[in-house]
Order: C-alpha cells, then structure tokens, then sequence
C-alpha cells in the first residue's frame, strides 16, 4: 500500500504541479476556453496547486512534518473537484478533451492518498 501511494503521490504532484503552472502562466490560453472565473482566480488555483504538488512529495520523503502531505492531499481534492462542478456546468461529454474527466479523475485520486496516507497508514 504504501509504494502504491508514493506513485500515486509522486504522479499527481507532476500532474497538478503542470495544471497549477498552466493556470498561473498561460491564463490567455485558459481564458479562450473558460471564463467561469477572473484572471486572479485562475492564478490563486494555480498557485494553490503548484503549492500543494510540493506539499505531496517533500514533506513525506524528509520526515519533516509529515502531517503536511494528507492536508495538501486533501485541500488538492477538495479544490479540484469544486472546480470539476464548475466544469460540468459547460460540459458533461465524456472525452478526454473535457477538463471534467481529469478533474474528478485527479480529484479522486487525492482524496485517496489523503485518506491512505491519515488513516490507513500514517507517516509519523
């Protein structure tokens, strides 16, 4: 269990540390396809990712506050399926085109860990 979530931790720190830089960096690219939410808000999600892909990995991996890794996981889940709702007001095709599909994908997935690394086999 705790090999599948270190790849799972280690993947979706990659994932959402890519989402978080293309929310923060490239918004004229973000904005043709979704205007549901300003410029400064696609920046303080992007942030928000960029911060918690960091929390995932480094906190666990140095013994250094280990707590820090289930909360990151957890806040990623939370704030990633919040905006898969906000994504299926637009669309609810299921293709991989559709930001929904990844959402709660990546969404799921970091609730998982938050809840394998807490209550089923703790860091500390």
């Amino acid at each position: 269990m705790n090999v599948l979530l270190w790849i799972l931790q280690v993947a979706l720190a990659l994932l959402y540390l890519a989402g978080g830089s293309y929310k923060t960096f490239k918004f004229d690219e973000l904005a043709n396809h979704m205007r549901a939410l300003s410029r400064g808000a696609w920046r303080v999600l992007g942030v928000l990712e960029m911060m918690g892909a960091v929390l995932l990995v480094v906190p666990a991996a140095t013994m250094w506050m280990p707590v820090l890794t289930p909360l990151a996981a957890a806040a990623l889940a939370l704030e990633t399926l919040g905006l898969a709702g906000l994504y299926a007001r637009y669309s609810l095709k299921l293709a991989a085109t559709n930001p929904l599909v990844w959402a709660v994908a990546m969404g799921l997935l970091a609730a998982f860990v938050a809840y394998g690394r807490y209550a089923v086999r703790p860091l500390a």
